[in-house]
């Protein structure tokens, strides 16, 4: 009887005491079984940062796909099946498929220890060598350095969305050690695009980049992304565009979208494409609008807003798009680790908020069951509808 995909995801978390260990021998030794897949993939992309790297990923595949190119696209993790982590060239990877090549990597590995990311990237990487396309697009799984994605010598391009705190235990406790990590992904000679930093984060990245003589295209110095008048301007050395908002909800997209779009520019990319691009981009879970399904059947007068965001920069984000809609009444439903930041996160959505319903996650052991007291002001004034 041959095994579902979900039967073998579920006994690959037991092949490593630990969810996350960070390094890189398990995933290289793999790869050498497997006969080094990570070296036939088509021309890579490589995306690392804290937040965006989901959304600017979508983006730039957005363009290329307008072009007519063929697009492989991992990223992690799922919102509803493992096969979401998976597209090759345009499509989910398919049931058999994702079985045998699990299967595979499975029996490669052997008895020795490995991560489930780092096997479940292996299998993507087996993927992507063996289906014709013209672009590898890898989104970090964390931090960059060590992350089992960062085995690619020679990326077309690498990219740095921007950095901020998360994850400390495993990537240092400040930004600065945190963008050094993300920087890990620079390769000797090969040009990296930097999203908008802060000044540390940006000067780690900058040495990191000369040390490897990596051409350097960065947010305010080589490329600028602004929105002017309901319209979205983006500017490099090649000139400007004036191009329509996002069509991703929020002020912060039109920074993910700046670096798409310098990515798109530096691959010769036209402005049609670059169009294309941000608007008619997919990323779910990313201030997404329910529009049907059970939830939205049983309250149907209400509007539901579905966002997968978990450190304090992804929840200034959300509240900076919540506060550019009309005003009315705001409830978060909220269910988080007890890894994470909860007070950071929550603060700054208080003023958008009326009220906070926490929740646990069921069948996960590290869920938050008891938070802490948030604030102690009253709400805001509740949100009229606007239209």
């Amino acid at each position: 009887m041959t095994l579902s995909s979900d039967v073998i995801l579920e006994r690959m978390m037991t092949l490593h005491p630990k969810v996350i260990d960070l390094t890189l021998g398990r995933v290289e030794r793999l790869l050498a079984a497997l006969g080094n897949p990570e070296r036939r993939l088509p021309p890579v992309i490589h995306i690392a940062g804290t937040n965006g790297k989901g959304s600017t990923q979508a983006m730039i595949r957005a363009g290329l796909e307008a072009g007519g190119d063929r697009v492989h696209a991992y990223t992690s993790p799922h919102l509803a099946r493992f096969h979401e982590r998976i597209r090759l060239a345009g499509e989910l990877i398919s049931e058999p498929m994702l079985t045998a090549l699990l299967d595979e990597c499975v029996t490669a590995n052997g008895p020795d220890e490995i991560t489930f990311f780092e096997i479940t990237t292996c299998a993507a990487f087996l993927a992507f060598a063996r289906t014709a396309a013209d672009w590898t697009l890898l989104e970090v799984g964390l931090g960059g350095r060590l992350d089992a994605t960062n085995v690619v010598d020679s990326p077309r391009l690498t990219i740095i969305t921007p950095v901020s705190l998360d994850h400390q235990a495993f990537l240092g406790d400040t930004v600065a050690a945190i963008a050094g990590e993300k920087a890990g992904i620079i390769k000797r000679g090969v040009p990296v695009i930097v999203g908008p930093q802060t000044d540390e984060g940006l000067a780690v990245i900058e040495a990191k980049a000369a040390h490897m003589g990596a051409p350097i295209l960065a947010h305010g110095q080589h490329w600028h992304c602004f929105e002017d008048r309901g319209r979205m301007v983006f500017q490099d050395e090649n000139g400007l565009l004036d191009l329509p908002l996002p069509n991703l909800p929020g002020p912060h997209q039109v920074e993910n979208a700046g670096a798409a779009l310098m990515a798109l520019r530096h691959l010769g990319r036209s402005e049609a494409a670059c169009e294309v691009a941000v608007t008619r981009a997919h990323w779910p879970a990313r201030m997404q609008r329910l529009r049907q399904g059970p939830l939205v059947d049983i309250a149907p007068k209400v509007e539901l807003w579905l966002d997968g965001g978990h450190n304090p920069a992804g929840a200034a984000a959300v509240a900076a798009t919540l506060a550019r809609m009309p005003r009315r009444e705001t409830h978060v439903i909220c269910g988080m680790l007890n890894t994470k930041d909860v007070t950071g996160y929550m603060a700054p959505l208080g003023p958008q908020v009326a009220k906070l319903y926490a929740v646990s996650i069921p069948g996960e052991k590290n869920t938050l069951l008891r938070w802490p007291r948030l604030c102690a002001r009253s709400p805001p004034p509740p949100r009229t509808r606007g239209y």
